[in-house]
């Protein structure tokens, strides 16, 4: 009899020390910080707009897309005309050389290179503009580089890089536009692209 109880106290201390192991065990994953990630619920209002302007910022959109005005630290973009694209009355110089460089108008609104003469798009919410976008067109604009996003339309042309673009999440575009769509809209019908052999032509005639 004293050896079956001395027996069951051996056995009760190796049952303690593994329950003990185990608490521990526990205790300590139970400290570890969560890896699981809680899905956000998707922004929406004031807050959906607001992401959307931090993304232009973040993108540098108005460096291109906004005429700009001069002050004591140098061209910043037109409050007035954010976002409003290559002003349609702006009077550009002759062109005289297109091979060997690629040319900035001043107010980096309008660029000329081996693609032609491309213009900044108004991104206002104005006829003119994106006005009558939707967001299908928004997203087939940026994701497959398509003019007016318009399937079947031309390609758009650099400087627009929506190569890069392209894999911006849908929640993310769709702030885009919602503070696109939100801003002051502008009228200002941007000038139509031009090929490169319209502007070999215009190039030639101005020399002349």
């Amino acid at each position: 009899m004293k050896h079956i109880f001395k027996l069951s106290e051996e056995l009760l201390e190796k049952l303690s020390s593994v329950m003990a192991a185990a608490l521990l065990i526990v205790g300590m994953n139970a400290c570890q910080p969560s890896t699981e990630v809680k899905e956000q619920p998707p922004l929406t209002g004031e807050a959906l707009i607001k992401r959307g302007e931090y993304l232009i910022n973040a993108g540098a959109c108005g460096d291109c897309h906004s005429p700009k005005i001069m002050t004591e630290t140098g061209p910043i973009p037109d409050p007035d005309r954010l976002l409003s694209g290559h002003p349609k009355d702006e009077i550009l110089p002759p062109i005289v050389n297109t091979s060997d460089w690629i040319l900035f108008s001043t107010g980096v609104t309008s660029f000329v290179g081996p693609w032609g003469q491309s213009f900044a798009a108004n991104l206002t919410p104005h006829a003119t503009g994106i006005g009558n976008w939707t967001f299908e067109h928004f997203k087939t604009a940026i994701r497959k580089g398509k003019y007016k996003g318009l399937e079947g339309s031309r390609n758009l042309v650099p400087p627009m890089p929506w190569q890069f673009y392209s894999h911006i999440s849908d929640d993310d575009l769709y702030a885009l536009f919602a503070y696109l769509k939100s801003i002051k809209p502008v009228d200002n019908q941007v000038p139509a692209y031009i090929s490169p052999e319209n502007l070999s032509l215009n190039t030639v005639q101005n020399a002349e």
